[in-house]
Formats: structure tokens, sequence, C-alpha cells
């Protein structure tokens, strides 16, 4: 049996911000947007390359929504965006403009440095050794 994990749901308070930064600053595909009604829509990005797990952009329906903006993981980094070139990576995503919260580093699984996308979610920028 194989089985997989198709979407991560990542709430965010508008999905055209959403799709901007993923797709423009992260360089992400755009897999699926499909409107559902008039206030929501599906949205699936994923990173070029990637063949199986996708990011659902999941846009805040409500107050206790919109409070977990940014914050899915309790303030941890929440999602790991793996590379095969870390310094081409973290060049392309300073260049336009992503927030690192630290300088790259060395660590005994790999170079890693931690960013944030405009809603305030974490993530590692991480290349394994």
């Amino acid at each position: 049996m194989k089985q997989t994990i198709g979407a991560i749901a990542l709430i965010v308070p508008d999905y055209d911000a959403a799709i901007e930064f993923y797709v423009k600053k992260l360089n992400f595909d755009l897999i699926e947007d499909t409107t559902l009604s008039q206030d929501k829509r599906w949205v699936l990005v994923a990173p070029k390359g990637s063949s199986e797990t996708r990011l659902l952009l999941a846009k805040a329906d409500g107050a206790e929504q919109s409070a977990a903006i940014g914050c899915q993981a309790g303030g941890r980094v929440f999602l790991f965006l793996k590379t095969d070139d870390f310094d081409r990576d973290h060049k392309a995503m300073t260049s336009k403009g992503v927030a690192f919260l630290e300088e790259p580093r060395s660590e005994p699984y790999g170079k890693v440095a931690v960013f944030q996308d405009p809603f305030g979610n974490k993530w590692d920028l991480i290349q394994h050794s």
C-alpha cells in the first residue's frame, strides 16, 4: 500500500496575495485555481518539480480562522522547503524580497535558514547534506 499527503491547508487572508507570494516570489507552480462560490476558491500551489504534496491556500472564514493566520504551528517553523541548491534558491528568494529571519547556517543535517511568508508562517529553506 502506498499513501501520500496530497495537500496541506495553509490559512491565508487573501487568495490573490497568497498566489502573488508563492508563485512570484517562491517560484511555485499554480496547480489549480477553481472558483467554488462567491467567496471560496480551491487554490493549489507546489514547488517546481514537486509531484506529490501541494499547499491548499485557504482563505480564512471568520474570526477563529483569521486568528490562526501565521500561527498554525504556534510560532514554530511550520513548513520545510527542501532544495537541491541552497545558495541558488536563497539568492533568488532574497532578490525577490523574501524575508529571511536569520543568516544561512550549517547544521549536521545540512544547510538551512528560516524565512517567513507575508502572513507570518515560518519556513525552513533546507538542503540536506
